[in-house]
């Protein structure tokens, strides 16, 4: 199955795309999608920073480009967190708006999954840093050198779901009879 990880952002949007087959993964590409040059902010090439209707079309079809490019079964996007800047919130959930609606037109199913989720799959823990999810991305792939953070965490998402979409899928396809005998059986509530 082949997995595309999503890490929204306004500014700087990361992709990952791996190969899950059971266990075993296999790297195919990682990358960001930029919506504003930061070392040159008057490059013709990218809308001006305050421009968030170009930016937001950038971020769609740059999106559908990489599903298109990569032609992944599924995909997997980071829910977002709320800030403690409400328009800097906001801001996120346009450009993960534009992410999810660009992978929706491409025909994939979409997962979501936090960032603590992605985090403990990858590092072991919901605390992990930028570095540590960099350096574990690194390892369970096989790279040879670290991607960038935005790329690891888009990569994070993929493993994420390669490792629990399996799962989470079989529990969808069970019948509620059989998602609450299994969930009685196992000693856990059913609702």
């Amino acid at each position: 199955m082949r997995i595309l990880g999503i890490d929204p952002g306004l500014r700087t949007t990361g992709f990952g795309v791996i190969e899950a087959d059971g266990p075993r993964l296999r790297y195919v590409a990682s990358g960001t999608i930029r919506t504003v040059n930061e070392k040159r902010p008057d490059d013709p090439a990218l809308p001006h920073q305050g421009n968030l209707p170009a930016r937001i079309k950038l971020l769609f079809e740059g999106v559908c480009e990489v599903a298109q490019t990569y032609q992944p079964d599924v995909a997997s996007l980071e829910i977002v967190f709320v800030n403690v800047d409400p328009q800097a919130t906001l801001m996120l959930g346009q450009a993960r708006g534009a992410c999810l609606a660009a992978l929706v037109s491409s025909g994939l199913p979409v997962a979501e999954y936090t960032a603590l989720q992605m985090k403990k799959a990858v590092a072991g823990h919901g605390r992990a840093n930028k570095a540590q999810i960099q350096e574990m991305t690194r390892r369970l792939l096989n790279l040879s050198g670290l991607p960038g953070t935005d790329a690891a965490d888009a990569l994070g998402l993929a493993i994420m779901h390669a490792h629990a979409g399996q799962a989470m899928a079989r529990l969808a396809e069970a019948t509620p009879l059989q998602r609450r005998t299994h969930a009685l059986f196992k000693g856990g509530r059913s609702y």
